[in-house]
């Protein structure tokens, strides 16, 4: 089951233990560590008479904010900085002295060269988490390098493998294959953000393409790193079908939610009954469509609340679309007048009051009718236009009804309240009364 035995792997390392002691029976390596811990010392004092001026420094980046990180990064390493740049200096005097370079001051050296290399350059990574998984990574393997340990290691894990029918999972196998998949899967999602952005950014695609174009993108991609990450370590793709396959009936039984979900999204976006921007009604939410995911539509709503809808309710149940063909949405208004008043004056006046309004739009007339006599009034209904209903409803009709209290202040026509007219009758009084 192992190939690598555990005689050859504590020879290896009894090889490896020999070799290092054999450092430190040299005179000159307490000189090399010595020189080692004063340099040490004197980087850490330089990073702190040099912070003050570094920082301000770094406060006059404007305008690119991953120039900005990484400046920021090396400003937090400059005692690391000092210190490789003092080693290196003691390396060049050992070299001019006449001599070969200093075992110990080159192992430090490169150690410490590559762990600033590679600390600097994971700062381009967003995600603190990440960005140190990759920093331990890459320095562990460049320390083994460094130290001559990547063949013994690799020579180990390689040995403890498994048989899985006619294949051979070795530990190097899998821990290729997780970094192999590690580094395509970010690669496509970069890529894919990328991609993404810029079709976002296109005027010629219409809103619900460029979200149906981007999530396609990521997804491809996404597949295809995985694709490319098993195909690199020696997957044979075929064998996967039966375990696409059961992962399939998985999914349809045990994620049938996540998937219905996921197509009523695809099948919003390829019949464009809804897109970012839209202001829709389902149910007891009103409000303006955000964005539109995978899962489901951000719906944010006058008073700030964002309401995440499952794809599935858009599909299953009745939704008003305010904009769906045109932005232009009609308001109605009741209200009723007493009976002494004119309603054609009445009329007149209302849909004058009503024009006046800012976002009444000129283009459609206001019509006001008379809907019936009321038991106080005579009721009448203003029907109007309006090109922004994600802007509210509620206040547009409170400036109209402003607008026509104000009319009808002005005019004399009154608005009644509820009257009712009480008879009493008094029982005729008996003779003795």
């Amino acid at each position: 089951m192992f190939g690598y035995t555990p005689e050859r792997l504590r020879s290896d390392l009894l090889a490896f233990a020999a070799d290092f002691l054999a450092v430190f029976r040299e005179p000159s390596t307490f000189l090399q560590l010595a020189l080692v811990g004063l340099c040490f010392l004197i980087a850490w004092g330089l990073d702190r008479l040099t912070r003050d001026a570094i920082e301000r420094a770094a406060r006059r980046i404007r305008g690119s904010a991953r120039l900005l990180r990484i400046v920021s990064a090396i400003r937090r390493r400059m005692r690391l900085v000092f210190f490789v740049a003092l080693l290196w200096i003691s390396t060049l005097f050992d070299t001019a002295a006449g001599g070969p370079r200093s075992q110990v001051l080159s192992i430090v050296l490169d150690l410490a060269l590559a762990f600033l290399v590679i600390v600097v350059a994971s700062r381009i990574v967003r995600n603190r988490v990440l960005s140190r998984a990759i920093t331990v990574v890459a320095w562990g393997l460049a320390a083994l390098s460094i130290l001559h340990l990547s063949e013994p290691v690799a020579a180990a894990l390689d040995g403890a493998a498994i048989r899985v029918g006619q294949s051979r999972v070795s530990a190097l196998l899998v821990l290729k294959a997780l970094g192999i998949l590690a580094a395509t899967l970010w690669f496509a999602s970069v890529l894919g953000h990328y991609l993404d952005a810029r079709v976002q950014r296109s005027d010629e695609l219409t809103p619900t393409l460029r979200v149906l174009i981007g999530k396609f993108l990521r997804i491809g991609l996404l597949l295809l790193a995985f694709a490319v990450a098993l195909g690199a370590v020696g997957v044979d793709l075929t064998a996967l079908t039966v375990l696409s396959g059961a992962l399939g009936v998985g999914l349809g039984f045990g994620l049938q939610k996540v998937v219905s979900n996921f197509i009523s999204g695809v099948i919003i976006l390829l019949d464009r009954s809804i897109k970012p921007g839209d202001t829709i009604s389902l149910g007891d939410t009103f409000g303006w469509i955000r964005e539109l995911r995978a899962r489901f539509v951000s719906v944010v709503t006058r008073d700030g609340r964002e309401y995440l809808i499952p794809n599935e309710d858009f599909i299953t149940n009745q939704v008003v679309n305010w904009s769906f063909t045109n932005d232009l949405v009609r308001v109605d208004v009741t209200f009723g007048v007493a009976y002494d008043s004119d309603p054609h004056a009445v009329i007149r006046l209302a849909t004058a009051a009503a024009g006046g309004v800012g976002r009444v739009v000129a283009e459609r007339p206001v019509v006001c009718w008379i809907t019936g006599f009321g038991e106080s009034s005579i009721d009448f209904v203003l029907r109007f236009w309006i090109r922004d209903p994600q802007a509210g409803l509620t206040n547009v009709k409170g400036e109209v009804y402003l607008a026509l209290w104000d009319t009808f202040k002005a005019n004399g026509v009154a608005i009644p309240f509820p009257q009712r007219e009480v008879t009493v009758r008094m029982a005729d009084a008996s003779p003795g009364t």
